[in-house]
């Protein structure tokens, strides 16, 4: 069976079992905990944020597509923060800016949490995926372990692999400029690979391990989107015999196969180390941390981590980050070549900057502001995860006299913060120069939550930002870009999901530095580009 098959056969599976006494049963359950909630809430004398009106019992069918646009339009009805509930869960909505770093932010501590995900978690991952990770110790060690080694200071280490991968990137869309959207792509798995395992071959898009991680990718963020499977409302599911929810079987078959990818990248650092062959990577870190301080136990107890939690811990960076650091990419050269104005304004600036005789470094990024708050804004207009990632509330969460249930799950949608007029004024337009002061510098009163919010804060943003930059320099330094004359772009075609993915697009590039408009000095001008680092 196929993924795309993966739903219709949930809802086929279901109405074979709707007559059965577990169904009826879950119903009792579901309006006996419907009443209780709505018991204690009212003993508590505060409402719930408003919200669109559900079925008594159900609650509210969510949408299918575009789900964050139309809870975007939902919060532009009924309020910043809305209220859904689907069986016994409430889902909470915020969709303003202020509201969100209020509660997501400054209340961090309380919405540190997840939600249990059935399918995604327990079934494919075995609770193993960190971005999964319950509240706890389980996932205090996993996290300490990815932030010591993707800090913002280890982040810089990270410069000659990136401006290496960089420069192939110029080197390819001179080679075959329509190929663009895969040339980033090829970007971000080179260097997560290489930061993950240390792997020094050039990665083609083609390679086994790159087909199946975006395989993989893409079944995980089909199982996490809200309300696609009925499991998530009712984990009951789960336990039903195999034969009538074949689909489980098939999610077991996805979670040997990426357990499988990631322990043949693992062990094949573990190889290099005992051979003294082993690059710098966060695999050897992982695996030397822990042999000096003692292994854990298979589960993981105490400080150390378990081979397995080390295993997925590695794989989860290599596949979230190659992922969404191509889109953002792929963003920037949508906004480029769509906005020639703001490119414009980029290229002037590193004219004066940079020049036209060595191409842009990690050492001028200080010094190109525009820049800066061209990414910005592109991962503004863009969202690269439009919804977000859910959050579980560990306690009541009280504000401005409406309550935030302890267990909700609550979502900050992004797609919707980057519509708060009150903060981005006219925010359907592209304004890089929101971003900069009068004096023409980044403002540090304007954000936006592009990594997530508090303690899930996506650990390695500095790694990412650091390549969407070099990437962004690079490109509009070396290249003037524009739209092909016979297909425009349609700048709100993207592929719907957890993960908001270009369709393809074409972009024409015309090399501006190198005295040719056929890039032979361009090509002069890379030749070694990165290696002096």
């Amino acid at each position: 069976m196929s993924s795309s098959a993966l739903i219709p056969t949930i809802g086929n599976a279901l109405e074979s079992v709707g007559a059965s006494w577990r169904s009826l049963g879950a119903l009792v359950l579901l309006v006996l905990a419907g009443s209780f909630v709505r018991g204690r809430v009212a003993k508590r004398g505060l409402p719930l944020p408003p919200g669109p009106p559900g079925h008594w019992l159900f609650g509210n069918k969510l949408p299918h597509v575009k789900q964050s646009q139309v809870f975007a339009r939902w919060i532009e009805e009924y309020g910043p923060i809305i209220k859904l509930r689907t069986g016994p869960r409430t889902i909470i909505i915020i969709g303003r800016y202020q509201p969100a770093v209020d509660i997501m932010e400054k209340e961090g501590q309380l919405l540190a949490d997840r939600p249990r995900a059935v399918a995604a978690g327990e079934i494919l991952s075995r609770g193993l995926r960190m971005i999964l990770a319950p509240a706890g110790e389980q996932f205090r060690r996993l996290r300490r372990a990815a932030h010591t080694h993707l800090q913002a200071k280890a982040a810089e280490s990270y410069a000659p692999i990136q401006m290496a991968a960089a420069r192939d990137v110029i080197v390819d869309l001179l080679d075959a400029p329509r190929g663009h959207m895969e040339h980033v792509e090829r970007y971000a798995a080179s260097v997560i690979l290489k930061i993950t395992y240390g792997a020094t071959a050039r990665v083609r898009r083609t390679d086994p391990e790159i087909v199946t991680i975006h395989k993989m990718l893409g079944r995980f963020q089909m199982l996490m989107r809200p309300g696609s499977l009925l499991i998530e409302r009712y984990p009951f599911l789960k336990h039903l015999p195999g034969f009538l929810y074949k689909w489980n079987t098939e999610i077991e078959e996805w979670r040997r196969e990426e357990k499988a990818l990631f322990e043949k990248q693992i062990e094949r650092v573990e190889r290099d180390i005992d051979e003294g062959s082993a690059g710098p990577s966060f695999a050897r870190y992982l695996l030397e941390r822990e042999a000096t301080v003692g292994e854990g136990d298979e589960s993981g107890q105490g400080n150390t981590l378990s081979k397995i939690e080390k295993t997925y811990l590695a794989g989860s960076l290599f596949g979230a980050g190659s992922d969404t650091t191509a889109v953002a990419l792929q963003v920037v050269i949508m906004a480029a070549a769509h906005h020639p104005e703001a490119q414009r304004t980029i290229q002037k600036e590193l004219d004066a900057v940079v020049g036209r005789d060595r191409a842009p470094t990690f050492d001028d990024q200080p010094n190109l502001p525009q820049i800066q708050a061209f990414i910005l804004e592109c991962l503004r207009w863009r969202p690269v995860t439009t919804l977000g990632f859910a959050h579980r509330a560990l306690k009541d969460i009280i504000y401005k006299g409406m309550l935030i249930p302890e267990g909700a799950v609550v979502f900050g949608n992004h797609w919707a913060i980057s519509r708060d007029a009150s903060v981005y004024p006219d925010p359907h337009t592209f304004d890089p120069q929101r971003w900069l002061t009068p004096q023409g510098e980044i403002r540090e009163d304007l954000k936006f939550p592009s990594f997530g919010f508090g303690r899930r804060i996506c650990p390695g943003q500095h790694i990412a930002l650091r390549s969407i930059y070099i990437n962004a320099a690079l490109i509009m330094w070396a290249f003037n870009l524009s739209e092909s004359k016979t297909q425009p772009i349609d700048v709100d075609a993207f592929v719907d999901g957890v993960v908001a993915h270009p369709k393809p697009f074409e972009v024409v590039f015309e090399p501006r530095v190198g005295g040719d408009k056929e890039g032979r000095g361009l090509r002069r001008v890379m030749e070694g580009y990165g290696e002096e680092i």
